[in-house]
Order: structure tokens, then sequence, then C-alpha cells
């Protein structure tokens, strides 16, 4: 879209995010959300009464749209009417529905070993790898540079991932192996006039200049999930979840697991407890309590023979 398009509202609400530095996915999100309000209205959203919202959200209801998918959408409206209009009175009647807690996908190690195996090449192997042997994101395992590899520290630099945040994580042995492996064979075509140390390691081959995409990724490891055998409907982020849920049934400690991940809360790490199929499964149940047999103490033999008490 040509920048004459833009309206003014709509330039005005892009203003607002860059100010407040939401990221480019977010502010797609919130334009995407106000378009299709507006296509539901057939006007301007400045234009509407807490009546159109309170139909907008009963049409999303009857047309079948997630939860999770509402509450994305009302967030982006939440944000125009709030700060771009200052209608308060608008944003107040907008609400979000509780999202239903479900169970990660996790693999087992045997299905991550399988899907490691199968790789068609070194760089699937070392994608695949990097984001089951460090938990990473798909998002950080593409931007990586060569500068976030320290191999004196054994660790990896995520820098300014999901939250604005910079975490490091481990770097196995295993894992500097394949990726040293990896820059001896990597085409240097891509970024030959760029510093070695702000080169990606896994460059685009269609946009010189900028990492693979996160699509392209998620496609590679579908490829190796089919080739695998995995029957499980799981996606490239069920690496990460197997990475922590792995880490939790061999004791690690749950505060560490919080820091490689990068999360805020405890909470949002201790959801891997429900996941850990190996922790639940060796708890004892008290059925299986109940239906033991008893194992009599033994009595201590008494001695028949009483002790004769001296004469005072």
């Amino acid at each position: 879209m040509t920048t004459e398009a833009i309206t003014p509202l709509r330039q005005r609400m892009i203003e607002d995010m860059i100010a407040r530095k939401l990221c480019a996915g977010t502010q797609r999100g919130h334009i995407l959300s106000c378009k299709r309000f507006a296509a539901f209205l057939k006007r301007s959203p400045d234009t509407a009464t807490s009546e159109d919202i309170r139909r907008f959200q009963l049409y999303l209801a009857d047309t079948g749209t997630s939860i999770c998918n509402r509450n994305r959408i009302m967030t982006g409206l939440r944000f125009l009417f709030r700060v771009t209009l200052r209608r308060l009175d608008l944003a107040a009647e907008i609400y979000h529905l509780h999202e239903p807690q479900k169970i990660a996908q996790v693999m087992s190690p045997d299905e991550t070993r399988r899907l490691l195996a199968v790789a068609s090449n070194l760089k699937v192997r070392v994608l695949l790898s990097l984001a089951y042997g460090c938990g990473l994101r798909a998002g950080e395992v593409v931007r990586l540079k060569v500068k976030h590899i320290d191999s004196a520290q054994k660790i990896i630099c995520i820098e300014q991932s999901k939250g604005r945040k910079d975490r490091n994580v481990m770097l196995s042995p295993e894992t500097l192996d394949l990726l040293r492996q990896w820059w001896k064979v990597r085409p240097w075509r891509y970024d030959a006039g760029a510093p070695v140390q702000e080169r990606w390691l896994f460059p685009s081959r269609k946009t010189p200049g900028r990492p693979m995409t996160t699509r392209h990724l998620s496609r590679l490891f579908h490829e190796a999930s089919d080739a695998a055998g995995i029957k499980k409907s799981v996606t490239l982020h069920a690496l990460r979840h197997s990475f922590a849920t792995h880490l939790l049934e061999r004791g690690t400690d749950i505060r560490i697991i919080q820091a490689l991940l990068g999360h805020n809360k405890l909470d949002t790490t201790a959801r891997y407890t429900r996941v850990a199929t190996g922790m639940i499964a060796a708890v004892e149940s008290p059925l299986d309590r109940l239906v033991r047999p008893k194992h009599k103490r033994r009595r201590k033999a008494q001695n028949s023979r009483k002790e004769v008490q001296p004469p005072v």
C-alpha cells in the first residue's frame, strides 16, 4: 500500500505505535484489527459508538472467531480508542475472554533423536539442534549472528528477543561442533562485504543482507518431522517445550530453566510440570499404597523370666 492510500487516522495510529516502540508484528496486528472493525462498520472507526463495539464483539462470537483471535482483535481496537482517539469511554466497552489453558505438545527424547537423525542436510540439523538444544524460539534461531556465539564462555547471547530482553543460553560442545562444521560450508556470496562479526549464521538466499525467514525454518521442521514418522501434531515451538520439559525431568532447577527460557514469571515456567511425563509417571498413586500388603512388625521377644528384685 502506498503512502497516499494511508488515511490520517491510520497514520496517527502508526505514529502512536512507533512512539511507544511497538514491534513491527504488533503494529501490523493492530492495523489489521482496526481494518476489520472498519469493514464491519462500513465507515471510519472514529465515528464508532459503544453500541457499535457491542455489536462487533457479538459478531465475532457469532462467526466462530477463536478466543485467541478475538482477544488479539480487541487489543488493537483498545489501542485505537484509548491512545489514538482518546476515547476512554469506548475503550471501557472492550472486554477480553479468559483463554483456555492447554497442555503444550512435547516430543519424547526418542522422537527428538529421530528428528535430528533424519535432517536432510547439515544446515537443517544445525537449525533444529539450536532450537532444541538451547530452547530457542524460531525468530531467535534465524537472527543469530557470529558475534552472538561466545565459544570462550560457552554461551550464546540472545539479543533483544521477545519483550525486548537479552539473555544467555548454554553452548554445548555438540552444538559448537555443529556450528563450526556449518561455518566451513556456509555460503559466503550473500554477505561477503559485511564484517565477520555482523554476518548472519543463516543468511537469506533471496534477500541479501537479511536472515532466513521463520516460515522457511518451520517448513524445514515439518519436512523432518514427516521423515521421522512423528505422528503428533507438533510445530517448531514444540522443540522449545521439549527442551524445558526434558531439563525438568532430569532434575534441573526450575529457576535455571526460567532464566534459560527468558520468562519473567516463574508461573510461566511451572506449566512444564504438567507435561513432564517422567515426573508424573514416577509419582506413587495412593491406590498402590492401599492394596500393598502390610508388613507386620516383629515384636521383640520378651524375656519370660522375671528379674528377681534385689532385697531392699
